[in-house]
């Protein structure tokens, strides 16, 4: 069975104000170990995708902190001990001081990814 950690994680993303261990995983869904340093409103780097927000589903665990998701139907915000299921069509809000571990299915999930890069410069 396909398993990872947060140390055996392929794919490692640092940028300032967040840390991202991934792997993608058979089956289509990638699993990310996620630690925000810093307070993070990632709304401008959706703009552009369907409704300016991801498109992605997310099933996640805060181990500490809380995390925000905003969508049509009003802001949820998630805290410790607290696990989730986000449907698309949302844009969070990172704080820092928080660890998550979450998966997405890898298709809509890269295309996410990419679209924010391009909206940060990266690409």
């Amino acid at each position: 069975m396909p398993h990872t950690s947060r140390a055996t994680a392929s794919e490692t993303v640092e940028v300032e104000g967040y840390e991202g261990h991934m792997e993608k995983l058979e089956g289509g869904y990638t699993a990310a170990f996620e630690r925000y340093t810093a307070d993070a409103d990632l709304a401008p780097l959706l703009v552009g995708l369907p409704d300016d927000q991801c498109q992605s589903p997310h099933w996640g665990y805060v181990i500490s902190g809380r995390v925000t998701y905003r969508s049509r139907a009003g802001d949820e915000t998630f805290e410790a001990g607290d696990a989730y299921y986000v449907p698309p069509g949302h844009t969070p809000m990172l704080y820092a001081g928080t660890e998550v571990v979450e998966f997405s299915p890898t298709e809509e999930l890269q295309r996410t990814i990419d679209h924010a890069t391009k909206q940060a410069g990266g690409g």
